[in-house]
């Protein structure tokens, strides 16, 4: 029954990732000459703040002839952020124009600083061509000569220049350019006439149509990003192999000391008291305290453990190519769905074997473990996205899908998991019976607390991933495109080898000064890596960014503390399977008697 289980659940999984494949909107289109050519606005912004995006419209910029139309969009396209809308240009296929007027306005005291305040913050718009996107600033401050901020003055860019390459009947690239001489100035609270033109010029190319998405990728691929990606790696690689080498061989021969010793002693008389990780056998695989929250750690881990492969996954086939809209945060909902019985399976299983007794509760403990925080902090960063008017303020039908989703699909399958992990009957497997009480813990340094070891567990895990850091912060965070997912791949398993090693190895100091309590303090130091990244998301705000305002303060630390949680249980499940494992090992290699 497990093992059919299992079998379903990975195949619901595949299933989810094939359907996160399906593009949200066929672009594989063919023009003849003249045929209108989807042109979609999307959304406007301050540069330096992507997650405070606002409607095209939202400016009094000019409106199309007939009704604005919405575009209907995909869940991924609505969590991103996208709020597709007809857009006020005519780029019809291979139809060139010349300063064609859109329309002629007049911009009222109200709207003229409506403007200036965008062209103060630093404005861009953003519009998708036949899928491709295009961005382009809304104005201009001029400082040139200028001392002080009130002496500045302020333009709005007023004719577009879209420049379009095609090959036979398929667009292939298109930009659109500022004509730096045709501006109206807002520097003045008055009322302004503005005359709104675009022009189009379009030229042939030989790039094939399966290749345009490559101009994109390539922009985070050029040879200097690639040096310094693969001279961070092997920097890592050659880190974390020295540094770990030297553990490892520290390791190996004083565990390698141990054995001789107590084989020593069992030869020896009966009387010889034991000292060091044997002496405690009897209590090492005493089951830990709050076993439930434990158990419903592990469960949670293990559900974002899997997620991560299968978004790897899907990243390395190409399915997250640049400007595909939402794919992401599509496949992040599918398959953390569909992953939902995993984590029951595993935290009933695991429960059930430290013998306890309400896996109904448990069971519920794992289901909000990760969703609580998360739930708790969407509402709280929604609500401001709501006072904001912006777009990343979800609507609330898409929030009535979501509900559905964890409804009918995630607690469903987490219930089945936990029904399935109770019925395994598996007992833990403990190479030393367990003495009917706990010896006491000897006094201890403080450097062989909590704190200090989660400090010496996370630092080491967190230098071997600190410069990707850089690259995938500048992407989720920025407007940099991230498409190097195998240089990823790599980091992320340099990361699960330092972060097992290092929690072994501060387990086996740990149990050599006869502190039998591991458990949760190998979990603990496992998951600090996640601590270590929150504090460099501080770094990144202040020092890296020009991020700024309270919504994006809010959005950036909020999400962040969500994924760093993420990480911590994530990693936390990875140091205490590799403890668990070595701490079977060498007691299994002894005789405890």
């Amino acid at each position: 029954m497990t093992n059919n289980f299992i079998q379903f659940l990975l195949l619901g999984v595949l299933i989810g990732c094939c359907l996160t494949h399906v593009r949200s909107d066929a672009s594989d289109h063919r023009f003849k000459v003249g045929d209108p050519v989807p042109l979609y606005a999307n959304k406007v912004g301050p540069f330096h703040n992507p997650s405070e995006t606002y409607r095209y419209f939202d400016l009094p910029f000019c409106s199309p002839d007939a009704v604005i139309k919405e575009k209907k969009e995909a869940l991924g396209e609505v969590l991103n952020g996208d709020r597709l809308v007809s857009a006020p240009y005519k780029l019809n296929f291979r139809d060139e124009k010349d300063s064609t007027v859109v329309c002629r306005k007049k911009l009222n005291k109200e709207e003229v600083a409506q403007f200036r305040s965008a062209v103060e913050k630093d404005y861009y718009f953003q519009m998708y061509y036949d899928d491709l996107p295009i961005w382009g600033f809304i104005g201009k401050v001029d400082k040139e000569g200028k001392t002080y901020p009130s002496q500045y003055k302020y333009f709005l860019y007023k004719h577009i220049q879209f420049d379009i390459l095609y090959n036979r009947d398929r667009v292939i690239e298109i930009s659109a350019r500022m004509d730096p001489h045709s501006l109206v100035d807002l520097t003045e609270d008055k009322d302004v006439d503005a005359e709104f033109m675009y022009s189009v010029k379009w030229k042939e190319t030989d790039t094939p149509f399966e290749k345009r998405m490559e101009k994109y990728s390539l922009s985070s691929s050029l040879p200097h990003h690639l040096e310094i990606h693969w001279f961070s790696i092997i920097n890592s690689c050659v880190t974390v192999l020295l540094l770990t080498g030297f553990l490892a061989t520290i390791l190996m021969r004083v565990l390698k000391n141990d054995f001789m010793k107590y084989a020593q002693d069992e030869e020896a008389a009966d009387d010889q008291e034991e000292t060091g990780w044997k002496y405690i056998h009897g209590d090492v695989f005493r089951f830990p305290k709050h076993k439930s929250l434990f158990a419903a750690a592990l469960g949670a881990g293990t559900q974002l453990f899997t997620l991560t492969v299968f978004i790897f996954m899907l990243a390395l086939v190409g399915v997250f190519y640049p400007y595909n809209r939402g794919a992401l945060f599509t496949a992040l909902v599918v398959i953390y769905a569909l992953t939902s019985g995993i984590a029951g399976y595993t935290a009933s299983s695991f429960y059930c074997q430290l013998e306890g007794s309400n896996w109904v509760r448990n069971l519920l403990l794992t289901g909000c473990l990760f969703c609580g925080p998360l739930f708790l902090t969407f509402c709280f960063l929604n609500t401001v996205a709501i006072a904001y008017s912006a777009t990343a303020a979800l609507p609330f039908g898409t929030i009535v899908v979501i509900v559905l989703i964890w409804t009918l699909v995630t607690s469903p399958l987490l219930v089945l998991g936990g029904i399935a992990g109770k019925n395994t009957k598996a007992e833990f497997q403990a190479p030393c019976r367990t003495t009917k009480y706990p010896r006491e813990i000897p006094p201890l340094p403080w450097y062989r607390s909590a704190i200090p070891q989660m400090a010496m567990a996370g630092f080491l895990p967190f230098s071997a991933i600190y410069i990707e850091l850089y690259y995938i912060f500048a992407s989720v965070w920025g407007h940099r495109i991230y498409t190097i997912y195998s240089i990823l791949f790599i980091v992320f398993i340099i990361l699960l080898i330092v972060t097992a090693f290092i929690t072994v190895a501060l387990t086996y100091f740990q149990l050599a000064a006869e502190d039998h309590e591991w458990w949760w303090r190998s979990f603990l130091c496992g998951g600090s890596t996640g601590v270590f990244i929150y504090a460099y998301c501080l770094y990144y705000y202040y020092a890296r960014s020009d991020m700024s305002g309270f919504m994006q303060t809010s959005f950036f630390f909020g999400y962040m503390a969500c994924i760093c949680y993420g990480f911590f249980l994530m990693l936390g499940t990875v140091g205490f399977r590799a403890s668990l494992f070595f701490v079977r090992h060498i007691y299994r290699s002894i005789k405890c008697e």
